[in-house]
């Protein structure tokens, strides 16, 4: 059997590594073995930090509405309560939109949650 020789495959498949590789630091972006391994460490780093972007982005939308909340002499664990109580169904990331962006409706909300909460 003939002897095959990888010629243009290996040399394919070095540059797609090392076009991914770009903008590494030193020799991790110029031999393919160096950035070979760093794409395998930074392939974790970006499956673990897709699912902790949900996190972080929840804890924002949390704090967010809590300041909003706070403004109107609430605190966020009875504004939650007191908007499920009344029936409101926005999720945590409108309603920190609303805190940010559309005070006024934001209050309103508030004033919903406090109706809700007392009764």
């Amino acid at each position: 059997m003939p002897r095959v020789k990888t010629g243009i495959v290996r040399r394919r498949r070095h540059k797609k590594v090392l076009k991914r590789a770009k903008g590494f630091w030193g020799s991790r972006s110029k031999q393919y073995k160096n950035a070979f391994q760093t794409l395998l460490n930074a392939a974790t780093y970006e499956y673990r930090d897709r699912r902790n972007k949900k996190r972080d982005f929840r804890r924002l939308w949390i704090q967010r509405i809590n300041a909003g909340a706070r403004l109107h002499g609430m605190n966020y664990s009875t504004f939650i309560s007191g908007l499920k109580k009344a029936g409101v169904g926005l999720d945590r990331k409108i309603l920190a939109d609303l805190a940010a962006r559309e005070p006024e409706t934001f209050a309103t909300l508030v004033e919903t949650a406090k109706g809700a909460h007392a009764a």
